[in-house]
């Protein structure tokens, strides 16, 4: 399973990456990853004019994005559009951060789970 992360170098710039999570057999029901220790689950609606200038994730955390469309900025000046079952590992929770805002005047849902210290997914 591979999904974007954002992440910060050791300069504080932030980037775009990708991370495969490796899934095993799971029988009848499919292919699973190893299970890992999550934090908090923070559920979130975006108002369809936010437009969030830098800023650095408050820490690591997974984004489900459940609906609605938005883009982020990183560094570089890159940007990448996500929707509704798209996920993110956002990682730059140093440095300049990164931009995020809504398209096509949408609401967003999503849902935040915080990685404790120490987790390596």
């Amino acid at each position: 399973m591979k999904f974007t992360r954002i992440y910060n170098d050791e300069e504080g710039k932030s980037h775009f990456g990708e991370l495969e999570l490796e899934l095993k057999d799971g029988g009848p029901i499919g292919f699973l990853s190893e299970r890992f220790p999550a934090g908090d689950i923070i559920f979130r609606e975006t108002p369809s004019d936010y437009d969030f200038k830098w800023h650095p994730a408050p820490q690591r955390q997974l984004l489900f994005i459940i609906k609605g469309r938005c883009e982020f900025k990183v560094s570089s000046g890159e940007t990448r559009q996500f929707g509704g079952g798209d996920l993110l590992l956002l990682e730059d929770t140093e440095g300049e951060g990164h931009c995020s805002k809504a398209l096509f005047n949408e609401v967003r849902h999503s849902i935040f789970v915080t990685i404790p210290e120490g987790v390596e997914l």
